[in-house]
């Protein structure tokens, strides 16, 4: 979904679900700092003209997020493009009033004073590199913090191998436990560095592997003939990018998938959860739920037609593929409202060869430097 001044939502006026937001009292948002400052718009005016001229059609919203973590993504924006998209540049900012969380809940996770000491100072670490207090400064816009070395790994030959030892650990034994699957990741910046820690991964796995192909094609347009012969099948299928599924999707029995589109969310089948394979046929896939209340779930999954939303095409095509992804790896951004104990950040960069772990009480995070 494309944000911007003109967007509207497709809620029709008297349909069940402008009926439940118009009885709605309040409206929890969860990691509202990631979305557009364009991203809503009220209905609630149909029903009573006086809502048109407050926030929100009247109604109490709470957001909920740190604006020190993710804000919105703008494809090739600057740093101030990014601000003028986020939440509290809105006008609607002014309507708002800041409740501040003060207690750190994860500091009572340690066993033992020490290792709760341990924690609070790791904790305020991190939140001073959130307030940009810590570290040199090289420019307007960027800070060199030394990583603590006793959160690095060091003196890897292999940087994929050793991130994956250190978030997986005795892998081979235990990828059949569904629950040392799911509260383990390791997180990249791009989808080219999640994709190489994911093959790696899948080598790893025993099993038959499957591939699964995409049928690509131009979308109907004016000029849809000219296009085609412009781009060709085999261009198409060589096409990536963010909530696109792969042209060639590689799966084996026992691996973790992230759906990539809301499919029915009545069975939590949502973009963002994770599922185990169990079994592989020719035309769909049979998967277990590992997260959220529907944990445990069978559930089957059928290819859809997904026209990817990226502005930056000079053509509209859509892909015809499961909306699935392997999420032995995922993207940093992929990884918000995860609940995750064990994490691993691969961070490749031309210069260093250094992984990072940090711990956070019983939040474990490996992180991985390859510069």
């Amino acid at each position: 979904m494309n944000c911007n001044e003109n967007s509207t939502c497709n809620i029709v006026q008297g349909s069940d679900l402008a009926n439940l937001l118009i009885h709605t009292k309040l409206i929890i948002w969860d990691e509202s700092p990631m979305a557009h400052r364009f991203s809503l718009r009220d209905i609630i005016g149909n029903h009573n003209n006086s809502c048109y001229s407050k926030p929100f059609g009247g109604k109490v919203i709470v957001f909920g997020g740190d604006f020190r973590q993710i804000l919105p993504v703008i494809p090739r924006g600057s740093r101030e493009d990014i601000v003028m998209a986020s939440l509290n540049s809105s006008y609607l900012w002014d309507s708002c009033k800041v409740l501040t969380l003060t207690k750190n809940m994860r500091l009572r996770t340690g066993n033992t004073k020490y290792e709760n000491n341990e924690i609070r100072q790791f904790a305020d670490w991190i939140l001073n590199i959130g307030d940009g207090v810590i570290g040199d400064e090289i420019n307007d816009e960027e800070k060199e913090i030394t990583i603590p070395k006793d959160i690095l790994i060091t003196n890897v030959e292999n940087p994929v191998e050793a991130i994956v030892q250190h978030t997986y650990p005795l892998f081979l034994m235990n990828f059949e436990n569904h629950q040392y699957i799911c509260e383990r990741a390791t997180l990249a910046p791009t989808l080219e560095d999640v994709a190489s820690v994911n093959a790696y991964m899948l080598s790893l796995l025993p099993g038959e592997e499957m591939t699964y192909l995409s049928s690509d094609s131009i979308c109907a347009q004016d000029n849809a003939s000219v296009v085609s012969n412009l781009y060709t099948p085999n261009f198409l299928n060589s096409t990536s990018g963010s909530g696109l599924p792969y042209h060639a999707l590689k799966l084996k029995v026992g691996v973790p998938v992230m759906l990539l589109r809301n499919i029915d969310k009545s069975l939590g089948l949502c973009n963002g959860t994770r599922l185990i394979v169990v079994r592989l046929c020719k035309h769909v896939i049979k998967a277990m739920i590992i997260s959220g209340k529907f944990h445990g779930e069978r559930v089957v999954i059928a290819r859809m037609v997904i026209t990817p939303s990226d502005s930056r095409l000079p053509f509209r095509f859509q892909r015809r593929q499961f909306p699935v992804v392997l999420s032995f790896a995922m993207t940093i951004n992929k990884s918000q409202g995860q609940m995750l104990s064990n994490v691993g950040l691969y961070l490749p960069r031309s210069g260093l060869d250094d992984a990072i772990g940090e711990k956070i009480g019983d939040f474990e995070v490996s992180h991985e430097m390859h510069m």
